[in-house]
């Protein structure tokens, strides 16, 4: 093993421990140090990560950037064992990075899929699919948090589920409306049926009875979207099932407008059921629909109508 990929196992080792998953990032710093290691390099040098960085020829500024981002970070950290370390200037190949425009999907939108869900050929996937997009839209949950259930973390009784697979490794518990755990308990029991020897503990299945696996729910949704043809006539705003978060945090604050609730002192609750480290991170939920722009602004007139 050469000093480079050591120092990469360490890196990530030590940062692993401190909370952060990394999957993207070790494996682009493994092909950094495959490229280092091709060209004979014993140490980072700036030049060595910009030609590395800007590979392959063609992509986007921003797709550069972000390679050279993971390699300056992890130049810092070795800098700190290997003065001839040298790390990358923030202002080379500097830019800016967008967030994507989330797609809101419609009642109608929901039901289509769920609809186009359960019309999938094998019972199995088609009830799992189902379920698992209901959970995602009622909960706001991510993927891999869904997805990482196990059968245990249901509690029927108290309506709550317990979310251990969360990000930076922080489990947090939702209550669960009585038709959620409904429907979860109706797929349980479909699932034990048609799947009565899994390979795993997992409350959502696929149909070789493992884990139901990132790669496999997210090419199963995007042919769903094509089958019902949600999102065609946007394409400047392409849907992703990380959308249906977006979708149940806008429509949970849409609902505290209308229903004239405290929005500012609720937050902190919507905050903490996503998951969220900090409240600020919610307020990007603010600025995804302009129906809730247009509420926030007309509260923000009523109120300064009252003390004027």
């Amino acid at each position: 093993m050469s000093d480079l990929r050591g120092a990469v196992s360490d890196y990530l080792t030590v940062r692993r421990a401190l909370g952060f998953t990394l999957i993207e990032t070790g494996r682009l710093l493994e092909q950094f140090v495959g490229f280092a290691e091709a060209a004979g390099a014993q140490t980072i040098t700036t030049q060595l990560a910009l030609q590395w960085a800007t590979l392959p020829p063609g992509r986007s500024p921003i797709w550069y950037a972000q390679r050279l981002g993971v390699v300056r970070c992890f130049a810092r950290w070795r800098q700190t064992i290997d003065p001839d370390t040298e790390v990358p200037p923030t202002d080379l190949l500097a830019a800016r990075t967008r967030r994507a425009t989330p797609y809101l999907y419609s009642k109608a939108d929901i039901a289509a899929l769920m609809t186009a869900a359960g019309q999938l050929r094998s019972p199995l996937a088609a009830a799992t699919m189902q379920t698992f997009i209901g959970l995602v839209f009622t909960t706001g949950m991510r993927r891999g948090e869904a997805l990482g259930l196990d059968r245990g973390d249901l509690d029927p009784a108290t309506g709550v589920l317990t979310v251990r697979e969360a990000k930076f490794h922080k489990p947090r518990q939702l209550p669960l409306h009585a038709s959620t755990v409904a429907a979860l308990a109706a797929y349980a029991a479909r699932r034990d049926q048609l799947c009565p020897r899994p390979r795993t503990a997992a409350f959502f299945v696929s149909t070789t009875g493992a884990r139901l696996a990132a790669t496999t729910a997210s090419q199963t949704f995007r042919e769903l979207l094509r089958e019902t043809g949600i999102g065609q006539r946007t394409p400047a705003c392409r849907p992703r099932i990380h959308d249906a978060r977006h979708t149940f945090a806008v429509t949970t604050l849409l609902g505290w407008y209308r229903d004239g609730a405290d929005v500012q002192a609720r937050l902190p609750l919507l905050s903490t059921y996503l998951g969220h480290t900090d409240p600020r991170h919610t307020y990007w939920y603010l600025q995804a629909a302009p129906e809730l722009l247009t509420l926030a602004a007309d509260r923000m007139q009523r109120y300064a109508g009252t003390t004027s």
